[in-house]
């Protein structure tokens, strides 16, 4: 079994932001997709504009998406910084403020989790 954490920093502002996310989520899948491993899926900071965005389901990598989405939790400081909040609401993801309206990256470190960062 392995514990994993990914975290989407990734905006959407340019094509080597959407490779990062798509690789993200790639990666994602890949653990998803192995029912020993446990996968945590972050988006924080400005990676949280992506989940309006691969909501879209005429987007490029809506199908990818779906297929973590599960998985997927949101900064609940960032998610209102970068005006997602809406959205997050609607599909209902989680939302994580354990430090200070942040994800605790310590937490997952001292729950033996690998943090990747995309």
């Amino acid at each position: 079994m392995v514990n994993t954490a990914i975290v989407i920093l990734a905006g959407t502002e340019s094509q080597s932001d959407t490779a990062r996310m798509v690789n993200g989520l790639e990666a994602a899948k890949e653990f998803v997709e192995n029912d020993e491993d446990d996968l945590e899926l972050i988006f924080d900071g400005a990676g949280t504009q992506w989940v309006e965005e691969l909501e879209d389901e005429a987007h490029d990598y809506h199908d990818l998406y779906t297929s973590v989405q599960d998985e997927a939790a949101v900064c609940d400081y960032c998610a209102g910084s970068f005006g997602v909040d809406d959205t997050v609401e609607d599909q209902g993801l989680v939302r994580i403020d354990e430090n200070e309206g942040h994800p605790s990256i310590r937490s997952l470190v001292n729950d033996d989790y690998e943090i990747i960062t995309f």
